[in-house]
Formats: structure tokens, C-alpha cells, sequence
């Protein structure tokens, strides 16, 4: 019989919906490797701009040299409006077993349905409570939702261990080493639709650990607006009340149901 709570199984739900319209998967050819997805639509106006793809059976793929053609494809959907900021930020391209295949501008992810992988942090303080972030209102993402207390990307350079410390640090001004017990909590896969023709494909690393007394998150990036530290079952409610950004809300259901809280 299944226990899990309705506002739990809706979250999961939303975590793995099929996207909102056709997407064909997409190629690299020089390693004869699905990288992502793509809409037919938006591949057939690609080809048309003659960027580097072309169709095969099955769906499509991308042409030569692969950090170029990337490079190329990467900018045309920049310049079109149709992937995210630019961050001038390298992500990983990984084919189906998450073997690194090419690199790409972390704006033309979701466009092209290419896997990303996040870390996610709760911070508690040992007394039952847990730091939570708001996301700064002029985020491009969920903006003012509630978050956990960092969590982010890992870019092509990073392992999962330094994007944590680094996402820490930028978020809440906080030094992963000086935190007692952090630990691995395991991960969350997430896959839905976003930003109109995007879909969202996400391994999140989850970690936990105790933010020791007399220490304050402070924001290094000005991408948080601000932080509380609230008791669990105050966050429980509040998960169920829809405040806190998706990936945010299966992190701490997770936290939470390890802790016995529900």
C-alpha cells in the first residue's frame, strides 16, 4: 500500500511529466550518441539557418566538430531569444550513460533537452530547524520562491564536491568545512517541461549538514533576497503550501522524511 502523502505525490508528479509538445532525440555525430531532445519545429528552422543540424532517423543530430557545432547552435538560439541567460558558463554534454561527450553554454540546456546536474544543501541547526533561502526577485528562474539554503549547476569544470562548496560559499557565505556532519542524502531526478520549448532533464545531488550556532548565511552573489531559519514542521507546511521552487520542495520532503518528521 502506497503511505506517501498526496502533497508528496503531487510533487513527484510534477517532477516527471513528458513534454508539453513532440520532441526527437538528438544526436552528436561524431560519437554517434543521444545527447538531449529537440522539438522537430525548432530543428527544422536550425537547418534551415544552415547551423551544423540535420535529420536522421529517429530524430536529428548535431554535425562536426562537437564544442563548435554546440558553440554555433548555442548562440543562434541566444541571438533568437530562445534559450536562457548567458552565463558564459561551459556545462558537461553527456550521452545516455552520463559519459562526457562535448561541452556547451549552460544557456542552450533546456532547449535542446541536454542533462544537467545540480547540487541542493539543507542547512539545520541541530534544534530541529532548517536555513532557507528566497531567490532574489530579478532571478531569471522561479523568482522570489523559496529555496534550499544553496543549490546549483555543476559546470564542466566542477565535481559534485565542488560545486557544493562553491554554491555554499556564493548562496550563503558559508565554508562547507566549517558545517558539522555534511553528508550525502543521495538524489532526486527531475524531468519536465520549462521555458516554453525547453525540457528540463536533472540529477540533483542532495546533502545535509548543521550550520553551527552563531553562524548566518550571508549572500556573496546578490542572487538571494534573503534567508529565515524556520522550525521543520513549519517547513513542512509550507512545502505543502507550494512557497518553495520544485526541486527545493523534493529536497526537503526527502530531509524531512528521513528525519522522521512525517
Amino acid at each position: 500500500m502506497d503511505d506517501t502523502p498526496d502533497w508528496l505525490h503531487h510533487l513527484h508528479t510534477l517532477a516527471d511529466q513528458p513534454p508539453q509538445t513532440l520532441r526527437e532525440r538528438l544526436w552528436l555525430q561524431a560519437t554517434d550518441a543521444v545527447i538531449g531532445s529537440i522539438e522537430p519545429l525548432l530543428a527544422r528552422h536550425m537547418e534551415q539557418a544552415d547551423l551544423p543540424v540535420r535529420p536522421r532517423a529517429g530524430g536529428w543530430q548535431v554535425e562536426g566538430p562537437p564544442d563548435a557545432a554546440l558553440a554555433v547552435i548555442a548562440h543562434w538560439l541566444h541571438e533568437h531569444g530562445l534559450g536562457g541567460a548567458w552565463r558564459d558558463e561551459l556545462l558537461a554534454v553527456t550521452n545516455e550513460h552520463d559519459e562526457r561527450q562535448a561541452l556547451i553554454e549552460r544557456a542552450a540546456v533546456r532547449p535542446l533537452g541536454i542533462a544537467t546536474v545540480a547540487v541542493h544543501l539543507v542547512g539545520h541547526t541541530g534544534d530541529g530547524r532548517v536555513w532557507v533561502q528566497q531567490r532574489a526577485f530579478d532571478k531569471a528562474t522561479d523568482p522570489g520562491q523559496w529555496d534550499t539554503l544553496s543549490g546549483g549547476m555543476l559546470s564542466a569544470s566542477e565535481t559534485v564536491a565542488s560545486a557544493l562548496h562553491r554554491e555554499t560559499w556564493e548562496e550563503a557565505g558559508l565554508e562547507v568545512a566549517t558545517m558539522r556532519n555534511v553528508r550525502a542524502l543521495g538524489h532526486q531526478r527531475v524531468r519536465r517541461p520549462v521555458d516554453g520549448n525547453g525540457y528540463m532533464v536533472e540529477r540533483i545531488e542532495m546533502f545535509e549538514g548543521e550550520v553551527l550556532p552563531g553562524i548566518d548565511p550571508d549572500n556573496q552573489d546578490g542572487e538571494v533576497e534573503g534567508f529565515d531559519c524556520v522550525p521543520a514542521e513549519q517547513l513542512l507546511e509550507s512545502l505543502k503550501a507550494g512557497v518553495f521552487t520544485l526541486e527545493a520542495a523534493l529536497v526537503h520532503a526527502h530531509w524531512l522524511k528521513r528525519h522522521g518528521y512525517f
